[in-house]
């Protein structure tokens, strides 16, 4: 029961360890792959926004993927992420769209632009 409620106000501990594993799995990296990878996944995480657990594991696991199958192929760091950085990041980052927060304040523009207009079964105010 205390787990719960715990976990109710930090968090899921399972995600916290999952995201630990991943991290340690980024420091692995050889030196500029985990620079690469420390690099984006920091952008990520600001440029995301993401607030659903699940959904960031996901991107940053698939990225942690990404680049230790890259470092053990000997694949080049331009080769991954190209000439533009942050067009990979944001590009990398749209398949992981359904965790951030900033859906739910789209479908509020959406409704309310919806309702004004009369959209939405009634008569807009004037």
């Amino acid at each position: 029961m205390a787990a719960g409620w715990i976990e109710q106000l930090t968090g899921s501990l399972e995600q916290k360890k999952q995201y630990r594993q991943n991290k340690a799995r980024v420091e692995q990296l050889p030196a500029d792959y985990r620079a690469a990878a420390t690099a984006l996944e920091r952008y990520l995480m600001y440029f995301g926004a993401i607030t659903k657990g699940d959904v960031l594991l996901r991107m940053l696991g698939d990225l942690t993927d990404l680049f230790e199958q890259s470092a053990a192929d000997g694949t080049p760091i331009r080769d991954i992420v190209g000439d533009d950085p942050v067009e990979f990041a944001e590009t990398f980052i749209r398949n992981y769209t359904g965790g951030q927060w900033i859906n739910k304040e789209r479908e509020r523009l959406v409704k309310a632009i919806d309702a004004a207009a009369g959209d939405d079964g009634r008569e807009g105010e004037s």
